[in-house]
């Protein structure tokens, strides 16, 4: 064996270490994502009661607020502007409270299993991410639904799709993480409860969910471009309706999600143990 080839050895052998590492940390997170997904699918009356939240806002408040002059957006007609609103809304409210699931876990002993397995800690955090972004799919089957029974724009193109469901994964595991961390805090189901509701209505109002950043007090505007749902919505009304615009860029939206989403989970992997405690 020449001196060169005894050289690339060692490279080559990192090199598959490096790979079967990432795969494993990967497969690690599907276990945990997997597990997740399976209690909804023994579950399924779930999916019909979160249906009613986003008819009720497209039925009762769509067309209501429909009737006021300048909530329509650019495009002019509210239902068409509210739609990706109501969609983001119907992730974020699921996943805001998928904490509460990790305080059940943690009575039930499941979390000291989880804690005593080899896999990292992220991934953990990240495999309740990715099985929260499942759920926060079939809320958007549920909306695309009701969108198109009401007559909305919708832009049914394949890499428009595409983009929907990356939106919707990244904000319901956005959300979903940040839940996690509340539940680290509070470790009681009572007390979460009561934060979690106090959180999603500032979180939804503070956004441009139902209503353009436009007509926002300069203070709410500031509020809103902190508000990572602003950065969702904004990218669901431009991938999600037919003709629609990103007011800020989807490459900026997609970032500033994806960079929340990756101090949240780092922050998470952190604190995930010391439920246990």
């Amino acid at each position: 064996m020449t001196l060169g080839k005894l050289a690339e050895a060692p490279k080559a052998t990192h090199s598959r270490a490096a790979i079967g590492s990432v795969r494993g940390y990967f497969t690690q997170v599907f276990a945990v994502s997997d597990a997740e997904v399976r209690k909804l699918r023994h579950d399924p009356s779930e999916l019909l009661t979160r249906a009613l939240q986003p008819a009720i806002w497209l039925l009762l408040f769509g067309e209501v607020m429909a009737q006021v002059r300048g909530l329509g957006g650019e495009n002019g007609r509210y239902l068409d502007f509210l739609a990706p609103g109501i969609l983001a809304q119907s992730v974020l409210f699921a996943a805001i409270f998928y904490g509460i699931a990790a305080i059940w876990e943690r009575d039930l002993g499941v979390l000291h299993r989880y804690m005593v397995s080899p896999a990292p800690r992220s991934a953990l955090v990240l495999g309740k991410a990715t099985s929260s972004g499942v759920r926060g799919l079939a809320q958007a089957v549920i909306v695309y639904v009701l969108a198109v029974i009401m007559g909305i724009a919708v832009d049914f193109h394949p890499a428009n799709i595409l983009g929907v469901i990356f939106f919707i994964a990244l904000g319901s595991g956005l959300f979903s993480t940040f839940s996690l961390i509340i539940a680290c805090i509070v470790k009681t189901r009572e007390r979460f409860m009561g934060i979690g509701q106090v959180l999603t209505m500032p979180i939804f109002f503070a956004s441009n969910a139902i209503y353009p950043i436009e007509i926002m007090p300069p203070w709410l505007k500031v509020v809103s471009m902190a508000n990572p749902l602003t950065y969702e919505v904004d990218g669901l009304r431009a991938l999600m309706l037919a003709g629609g615009a990103s007011k800020y860029g989807l490459a900026f939206d997609a970032a500033v999600l994806v960079a929340i989403s990756a101090a949240l989970v780092a922050v998470a992997a952190r604190m995930y143990p010391r439920m246990t405690a």
